[in-house]
């Protein structure tokens, strides 16, 4: 059973997206082991420098870095990163398991998101959309979305 794990930093404020992830936390239970851990988010003045902001990127990056399992496969959520079909997130934790991989670990940035460091670190960057999404609401269509490809290697019928 493969162990997933959503590093996100910042806590999620809203009810009904702590009630969305908890359920499609649970779901995934059929097939993995799964959970968040939120990491504290960097505070920052209202209107930030870009000094300010990538300081403040590069003390959560670090708090992330030191948080990865060692061994763990690690997905970085990015604009910038690669778009997959949910048939395609389904076949690379395909390919990881067979590959031997026994824990994956996706990173949910804040909001001005993720430090290089993070970045070079991860096995895979992956885009949710070009559009731009809050960071909360990532979480809850990560999960989503993660749910679904584990539901596709499983033959349920969730996905059409």
């Amino acid at each position: 059973m493969i162990r997933l794990e959503i590093f996100a930093v910042g806590n999620l404020k809203e009810a009904w997206l702590r009630a969305g992830c908890e359920e499609y936390l649970k779901r995934m239970g059929l097939w993995s082991r799964a959970a968040v851990t939120e990491l504290e988010e960097a505070r920052l003045p209202k209107s930030p420098s870009p000094a300010q902001i990538a300081a403040a990127l590069e003390k959560e990056g670090q708090h992330i870095l030191e948080k990865l399992p060692k061994s763990s496969k690690v997905v970085a959520l990015c604009i910038e990163g690669k778009l997959l079909s949910s048939q395609e997130l389904a076949d690379s934790f395909s390919r990881w398991a067979e590959q031997g991989t026994g824990e994956v670990s996706f990173i949910i940035g804040g909001s001005y998101g993720l430090s290089e460091a993070v970045k070079k670190r991860a096995d895979l960057r992956l885009s949710m959309s070009p559009m731009t999404f809050p960071h909360q609401l990532a979480r809850l269509m990560l999960c989503e979305q993660i749910y679904r490809a584990l539901s596709i290697l499983g033959g349920a019928k969730y996905h059409k």
